[in-house]
């Protein structure tokens, strides 16, 4: 597997580097941003590890220019960033997932290989449409219509939704909509994904149209179909 690694700290790069290589990946480092984005168009990549604080240009502006580029290569932020905001940010901007530091090395390589499984999986399902009603998503091509509206929605947003539409007229814990699009070592206690509903409810329950996201009391939350 090769690995991407844009860290600009040389204590943290080494130390990085060394045990990523003794554990059996073929690693290239980019020391700053601007080495770092020709990378990414140059060639492609199993897996960028990415800081966010760089000299030049940083780790959220590389995340929305890899994205924008339509480039899908698994993206895990490893930040000295820890607070809650900044993991939603990178995120919402199309990071897979966040790692704080310091960190635990074994930690480290089980999110790489979880990523790099999960990215092998949807490489090799076939294209699909979700459907609940009038409401559409497009899974490959990361888009959603409303009758005759096309909707526009950040990634987590869209990952919430496909969640909720896999699991159609089924009642969802907030517990595992937050491991399913979040992660599994995300903060337990937060509030995100009732905002992130909140968020979702405001684009895709239009006006007009049957209300769609249900808040299920004490249980969680679901989509339900009205027309089947």
């Amino acid at each position: 597997m090769e690995l991407l690694l844009v860290e600009d700290n040389i204590r943290i790069s080494e130390f990085m580097v060394k045990g990523l290589t003794e554990s059996g990946f073929s690693v290239v480092l980019a020391e700053n941003g601007t080495d770092a984005r020709s990378l990414i168009s140059q060639r492609e990549w199993d897996l960028i590890l990415l800081d966010i604080m760089l000299p030049d240009i940083d780790g959220i502006e590389l995340l929305q220019y890899t994205r924008y580029k339509k480039i899908n290569t698994p993206i895990l932020v490893v930040s000295a960033l820890g607070e809650p905001d900044d993991k939603v940010k990178a995120l919402d901007y199309g990071a897979d997932d966040y790692l704080a530091k310091p960190f635990h090395f074994k930690e480290l390589i089980a999110r790489i290989n979880a990523l790099t499984r999960r990215a092998k999986l949807n490489y090799n399902t076939p294209s699909e449409i979700l459907e609940c009603d009038d409401l559409k998503l497009y899974i490959d091509e990361h888009r959603i219509e409303r009758g005759d509206t096309e909707i526009k929605l950040t990634l987590q947003e869209f990952k919430l939704l496909k969640i909720l539409m896999e699991n159609k007229n089924k009642v969802l814990p907030r517990s595992q909509i937050l491991d399913s699009v979040w992660g599994i070592n995300y903060d337990s206690s937060t509030n995100v994904v009732d905002v992130y509903i909140s968020y979702l409810r405001n684009k895709v329950d239009l006006e007009g149209h049957t209300k769609l996201i249900e808040t299920i009391k004490g249980r969680g939350y679901m989509i339900r179909t009205h027309n089947e």
